[in-house]
Parts: structure tokens; sequence; C-alpha cells
């Protein structure tokens, strides 16, 4: 992997790990990402109007079906996403968001396309266990289990963390191949898409007006910090995809969960810290290791 396509996917990781803190104290909903993604539309309107302005017009069925899939897999992504959230600890959801996708596609690889396992493959396999075990509370787990309601949240986090892990691993694919096949602008592929998140949200996010206004009240803060920062990380991944192999940088940019880790213990009060910290660096180094192996 070059030093720019690593370093993109440093400063995505900071910023991906910065805007999931944003969303996790604004504790929304879909609404949440109803905002959002409106903000999203207005903020990032002129830059993309200067770059689609001679492009998007020439876009075929393919490349149509290419953002309109981007746009359903990351709305998916994003409530249940948020969901998780609202119902678990971000140190227990977003890591294993984030080290789920990367180990799907070697499990897929090695049981239907006749990929075999190396000895780094299986001690990345290991490391991803591992990180599994200590992020979701450790030893913590064992005196989880007299207390339900801890236990309860801890299996809700590991759930939604996995659940979101499925999707990442669904978008990424398809945006690598859309970036790298076919050549799509990164900036294009995510604002475009986004159009598709709004029309796919508003449904749900209309339903109740009322409770519209006072949400927006309460959250558009957070909402304009993820519309205006959110894009920026994943347009960094993209773009890094374009010049390193997509399996090197699905992995490596497992970063971020090192700067959630830390940045949400501190800052979420929630408990655990080192043991989750640790259990984020084994994941980070295990789907590097699979990558590798």
């Amino acid at each position: 992997m070059s030093l720019t396509a690593f370093g993109l996917i440093i400063l995505a990781g900071l910023i991906h790990a910065g805007w999931n803190i944003a969303a996790k104290r604004a504790g929304g909903d879909s609404r949440f990402a109803f905002f959002s993604s409106m903000l999203n539309m207005l903020v990032w309107a002129p830059l993309g109007w200067w770059l689609g302005r001679d492009v998007v017009p020439l876009w075929g069925v393919r490349e149509w079906t290419f953002v309109a899939l981007s746009g359903l897999l990351h709305v998916l992504y994003y409530v249940v996403l948020l969901r998780g959230y609202r119902k678990a600890d971000l140190t227990v959801v977003y890591p294993l968001a984030r080290g789920t996708g990367p180990l799907l596609s070697s499990l897929v690889a090695i049981l239907f396309l006749g990929e075999h396992l190396s000895a780094l493959g299986a001690l990345g396999i290991a490391g991803v266990v591992g990180g599994v075990f200590l992020i979701a509370g450790g030893p913590g787990l064992l005196r989880a289990a007299k207390e339900p309601l801890a236990r309860k949240r801890v299996h809700k986090g590991m759930l939604y963390g996995v659940l979101t892990g499925v999707f990442i691993a669904s978008y990424t694919v398809v945006d690598g191949y859309a970036v790298k096949v076919m050549l799509l602008s990164p900036i294009l592929l995510d604002y475009m898409g986004n159009f598709v998140r709004v029309v796919l949200l508003s449904p749900v996010a209309l339903r109740k007006p009322r409770e519209l206004l006072p949400l927006w009240k309460a959250q558009w803060k957070y909402a304009l910090l993820v519309a205006m920062v959110s894009p920026i990380a994943y347009v960094l991944v993209l773009y890094a995809m374009q010049h390193a192999p997509m399996s090197h940088v699905a992995p490596a940019r497992e970063v971020s969960m090192l700067f959630a880790a830390l940045i949400g213990g501190h800052l979420l009060k929630e408990g655990d810290r080192k043991a989750r910290i640790l259990g984020a660096v084994l994941i980070a180094a295990g789907v590097t290791a699979l990558a590798l192996g």
C-alpha cells in the first residue's frame, strides 16, 4: 500500500470515529439519518454540481444501478447503526461493526470461492475473536451473566454491531467496484447516492410530522456535523481504493476503531476502556492479518 493511500485511510479513520461520536451523542433514529442526509445534500451541492454537470448526464443504466444500490445499502447501514447506538454502548457496537466486514469477506472467500486460509489468516481470525471478547466486556461478560440488564445490553450491542458489519461489507464491495472498475468519481458516487438516501428516508421521517420540529431543534447541530464530515471520511477511503487493493484498504480503515475506543471511552464514560482499547487493537491487527494472509 502506498503512503498516499495509507495517509488517506488514517485521516479518514479519525474523521469517521469523530462523526460516530456525534451520532451517538445525538441519540437519533432514522429521522436523524434523514436530517443529516438532507443537510449533506445542501452543504455539498456546489461541489456536486461542479463535478457532475458534465459527467452525470452521460451515466447510463449501469451507473445509476450502482448509485441506487449504494444508497440503499448505506441507508440500511446507517439506520441499523443508529439503532444500535440507542440500545447499547458505542464501544461495543462500533468496533464490532468495523471488524465484521473484513472478517465476513474472508470467510465467504474460504467457504465459497475456494480460497485457502494461511497460518497468518488463522491468527487474524483468532485476533478478531479475542478482540470481540474484550470489546464486548471481556471478563465483564462473566459478571454480566449475573446481571440481566447488563447482559441484555451487551448482547444487543453485539447483535447490532455484527448486523451493521454485514451492511458495511456489502456497500464496500459495491462502492469499491464502482470506483475501481467502473471508474466513477468517488465524490459523485457518494453525493448522488445521498439523494437515494433522502428519498428512502423521507416516508419514515415524515410519518409523524409533529415530532420533527422538536427533534430538529435537539439534533440539528449533530446532524450538521455529520453532514459536513462523514462524506469526507468515506470519499477519502474511496480514493484510497483507487490507489491500493480493496483487500488492503478495507482492513486498514479499521484503524478508526482505535480512535473510537479511545475517544468514546473518554467522552461517553463507557466502562472497561482499557480492555476495549486492547480489543480494538486486536481486531485491527486481526483483520490486517486476514488481508495479508
